[in-house]
């Protein structure tokens, strides 16, 4: 491996005044939507950055007292309540690796004492599904061996048992109420992306039923009914190219599918009693709440605080407690309650983050239909439009919403106008545009980046000489390919832990990414070279023509370092390129919050020192 130019990390950015409103959007203490104990309501945990990572925090209601739960180097972020609220179990990996086990701590202990593996029997691998009843939990492990699903019966004193097993990749789905059915997902089909429904009998393995719409049609198992005697599961699917509702009793094999008749897409849960859906409805870069009665399908909008809606979850007495915030505003966690009253449910200490500026929707004609954007603009100066960042969203499956992002504020102090394209291949628009890059990932993606590039230097919004393109994790990879392949366009490009070099990465990432790249690609790269060349960054470095920053983290397993260092190699083999690294001892992004501002600090600071020279 070669010595390659380390990003310097600017001591400040700004004068005082603004240094301190950018820095204070990362340092404010923040939360994340408590999640609360099924039979213990008053106990509710979160994560939060009040320490300055993010970790677990326990929240008594009763008492009142909030606690960190976790203590680790390079944080935590995934926890559940057993229903009896006696234990808290989160995820142990090393260093941000992803690849461990759930341990479990008592409720009332501290950081790091008393921990214990949760499931006996259970080796370490990258989550891949839990569920936790009160008496069964059921896991998933995935491993380069494929899934292991896996039941227990907590204090039976008898290690977990394999419930199923595959080459391919799978997960726990959901658990019955009575705790006799397990739902889970699988793609022995050979299509990750597009999964199938299997329910197995707890005790015996058994098959009870399947559920599989055919190619291209994915299936989710949201959750069970939580009324005991019912087993229906609320699935979501794409029957009709988007994301909707049904119900499914796998014991009858009755299948209802629900007509919301709503644009854009559908996620939902049961109420307590199962008498209505909580409906989460996605359109058009927001998210929405409403309440839809099973018997009569009465759907009703549910008042809730302007913004999008982040997360939701109905507490028995009907509370809807639900995360709201916008591009201009910082989330808060609220309380709609049953007597319409919407208000704070809890605020993290110290003072609330600086809010930032409001985006504006652009559609634009591109080549495989309209593409939805959303901009931020910076002032204009004498000179005409600010320069701009375009700032492309990971997945490739999600979307960039009208949600608070304190990383698009900092771009926006610094001057820079952000654009933030969904692309093909993004969510909330129907899964013929999400599915439209299977076969021809990257390029598909950045010929609409370019038709929304073009249609904003049209209208005089961006300069085309001062277009920076910008990305975390799958907007990396789309980065550095635009760097590559569109070369004219972009003044600089930042790619933070980017695929580079698609084949080594598909060597060295987690096996679940392994199949879902099979499924995006159509096969491997022993299958498809070409088709994997044609994908991969590393193939057009010899194009690059404007300067790069790569961010790279040391134990990503997701986009592994090997390969980046493949790219940084060639690029340094080149010498005629001027390019910088900045690589952090953490996986797939850091969980400290100086980290956090290090980075952004960096790429900034990168971003200016490429547009003055």
């Amino acid at each position: 491996m070669s010595q390659h130019p380390i990003a310097p990390v600017p001591p400040t950015l700004f004068d005082d005044e603004r240094e301190q409103r950018w820095r204070s959007r990362f340092t404010a203490v923040r939360m994340s939507r408590p999640g609360w104990a099924r039979d213990a309501p008053a106990r509710s945990v979160y994560v939060s950055n009040a320490t300055g990572t993010f970790e677990i925090h326990a929240w008594d209601r009763d008492s009142g007292e909030h606690r960190q739960v976790t203590d680790r180097r390079n944080g935590t972020t995934s926890a559940v309540l057993p229903p009896d609220g006696g234990q808290i179990w989160w995820f142990a990996d090393t260093d941000g690796d992803e690849f461990g086990h759930w341990v479990a701590q008592p409720w009332a202990s501290g950081p790091g004492t008393d921990t214990v593996p949760a499931v006996p029997g259970v080796g370490d691998g990258y989550p891949a599904g839990l569920e936790i009843g009160r008496r069964v939990t059921a896991v998933g492990v995935s491993t380069d061996d494929g899934t292991v699903l896996s039941v227990h019966e907590r204090g039976s004193g008898t290690d977990a048992r394999e419930i199923y097993r595959h080459t391919e990749d799978a997960g726990v789905g959901a658990l019955s109420e009575d705790e006799t059915l397990l739902a889970i997902s699988h793609s022995e089909h050979g299509d990750s992306r597009h999964p199938s429904l299997r329910v197995l009998d707890v005790a015996t393995g058994d098959t009870v039923a399947e559920l599989h719409d055919g190619p291209g049609r994915g299936l989710a198992a949201l959750e069970f009914s939580p009324v005991a005697g019912d087993q229906r599961l609320l699935v979501g699917h794409e029957r009709r190219g988007r994301d909707e509702l049904l119900v499914w009793d796998p014991t009858t094999g009755e299948v209802t599918e629900l007509a919301i008749d709503l644009p854009g897409e559908l996620v939902g849960g049961f109420v307590p009693d199962a008498s209505a859906l909580l409906v989460a409805h996605t359109h058009a870069a927001r998210t929405r709440l409403f309440r839809y009665a099973l018997d009569s399908g009465e759907l009703t909008a549910l008042p809730t605080a302007p913004g999008c809606v982040g997360s939701a979850e109905v507490r028995d007495d009907g509370t809807v407690e639900y995360s709201a915030s916008s591009a201009a505003t910082p989330s808060q966690i609220r309380a709609l309650r049953p007597d319409g009253t919407d208000d704070v449910l809890v605020a993290p200490p110290g003072e609330r983050p600086p809010g930032s500026v409001a985006v504006r929707d652009v559609w634009t004609e591109g080549p495989g239909g309209a593409v939805h954007s959303l901009v931020a603009e910076a002032p204009r100066t004498d000179d005409g439009p600010a320069p701009a960042v375009f700032v492309l969203h990971g997945g490739p499956h999600a979307a960039d919403e009208d949600r608070f992002d304190a990383g698009r504020a900092t771009w926006v102090e610094a001057g820079f106008t952000v654009v933030e394209v969904n692309y093909r291949g993004s969510t909330g628009y129907g899964s013929a545009w999400r599915d439209a890059i299977e076969g021809r990932p990257g390029l598909t993606e950045l010929a609409d980046v370019a038709a929304v590039q073009d249609a904003l230097v049209a209208d005089g919004t961006v300069d085309p000489a001062r277009c920076v393109v910008d990305g975390w994790s799958w907007g990396g990879y789309l980065s550095l390919l635009a760097a590559g392949t569109q070369p004219q366009r972009w003044a600089a490009a930042v790619a933070g832990v980017p695929v580079a070099d698609y084949a080594a990465a598909y060597a060295d990432e987690m096996e679940q990414l392994r199949a879902f790249d099979r499924a995006l690609f159509g096969g491997s790269p022993d299958e498809l070279p070409d088709l994997y060349r044609e994908a991969s960054p590393l193939t057009y470095v010899d194009e690059v023509r404007v300067p790069v920053l790569v961010l790279a983290g040391e134990n990503d397993p997701r986009c592994p370092i090997r390969q980046i260092d493949n790219y940084l190699d060639a690029l340094a083999a080149r010498g005629d390129v001027p390019y910088e690294v900045s690589r952090f001892d953490a996986g797939h992004g850091s969980l400290v919050v100086s980290d956090q501002l290090d980075l952004i600090a960096t790429e900034v600071d990168f971003v200016r020192r490429a547009l003055a020279s």
